[in-house]
């Protein structure tokens, strides 16, 4: 059972009719802007306004280890996700870079990293424990820890995004994409090989024995997909735990959620599990190149706006997509209607 401040509601249909109609009466085709017409009404129809906004935005990037790192899943050593944590409070990674071009928010969260990390004014310290236990010989954190992860996600919102119109998260976790390809296999019934790929740059032999553990711990554990919350306690990550509570409470709270790559798309899927309204507030970013993440799309029925091929992870396929939430949001406001402009309609 989820807190209040968890629960997220259908949107209302009741300006349904005005936000289509002041969308086909611009100067423009009906339809000739695409995705940014369905992008528009939905902004507009989260904010129940005929004038949305998406100026202020804020990028939350939530960082852990994890025990499974300790079965030789990543090519790289955990004491990297503190590293990383580092670069991005001193300004110099790629998230850093698109959130300062997009004038986006910025704040790391420690959700459990393992080792010290320094004061920071752009980082928040509130780790539940220092990295996850081993998923493959046991839940990877306390039925406790995870509620205790859902709530500082929930709080992290809260504090920074409060009064934000659009909000995205990343994360940082050297083991995470295992996590997240166990979730995700659990969750959505599809073999650990169709869900695991190179995350930091694991090779095939790596690969394929990323997908023999996986499959040995959902064996091990016999998880089931009606229990979304057990998964994720079970198989998941302090950061895809605090994430999920974030999204969740981003959707409460009705802020617009720019959805990332493979890692923020498995702690989307939980919050949707839980909370199938998530969806009207959700934008899925990117397609990611991390191996699974088309078909977990395709699985979740839903259509990302851009294909890059990045799978850099830290939520900069969120934020790249920021701009066209944007212009979305600049022509339904801006752009002149055939009245305005004394143009003609069509007669067919």
């Amino acid at each position: 059972m989820l807190p209040d401040h968890l629960l997220c509601h259908p949107l209302s249909t009741a300006l349904d009719t005005r936000i289509q109609h002041h969308i086909d009466q611009k100067t423009k085709p009906l339809g000739a802007l695409g995705k940014l017409e369905t992008l528009a009404a939905q902004v507009a129809r989260i904010q129940q306004s005929m004038t949305p906004k998406a100026d202020d935005a804020v990028h939350l990037v939530f960082a852990a280890d994890h025990g499974i790192c300790a079965e030789g899943v990543s090519p790289f050593p955990s004491a990297v996700t503190a590293q990383m944590v580092l670069n991005f409070l001193h300004g110099g990674a790629a998230i850093n870079v698109f959130c300062r071009q997009n004038d986006a928010a910025f704040k790391v969260i420690n959700a459990g990293v393992l080792g010290e990390l320094p004061e920071h004014p752009d980082l928040v310290n509130t780790p539940v424990r220092n990295g996850t236990a081993n998923f493959l010989h046991e839940p990877a954190m306390t039925t406790d820890e995870l509620m205790q992860c859902l709530n500082t996600g929930s709080r992290m919102v809260d504090e920074f995004a409060a009064l934000a119109q659009v909000i995205s998260l990343g994360e940082m976790g050297i083991g995470n994409t295992t996590a997240s390809a166990a979730i995700l296999s659990a969750l959505l019934h599809l073999p650990a090989a169709q869900t695991t790929g190179a995350g930091t740059g694991a090779d095939e032999a790596m690969q394929a024995h990323k997908a023999e553990v996986i499959r040995s711990a959902l064996q091990h554990h016999g998880l089931d997909s009606s229990d979304p919350l057990r998964i994720l306690q079970t198989v998941g990550g302090l950061e895809i735990a605090m994430m999920t509570g974030a999204y969740l409470r981003a959707a409460a709270l009705g802020k617009l959620i720019l959805v990332d790559g493979f890692i923020a798309t498995s702690a989307w899927a939980i919050a949707a599990a839980l909370q199938p309204a998530l969806r009207d507030y959700s934008v899925f970013a990117h397609q990611s190149n991390e191996h699974g993440h088309a078909v977990v799309l395709q699985k979740l029925e839903v259509l990302p706006l851009l294909h890059l091929d990045m799978r850099l992870g830290e939520g900069t396929g969120a934020i790249a997509a920021l701009p066209l939430v944007r212009l979305a949001v600049a022509f339904f406001n801006e752009m002149a209607s055939f009245a305005d402009a004394g143009v003609s309609e069509s007669n067919a």
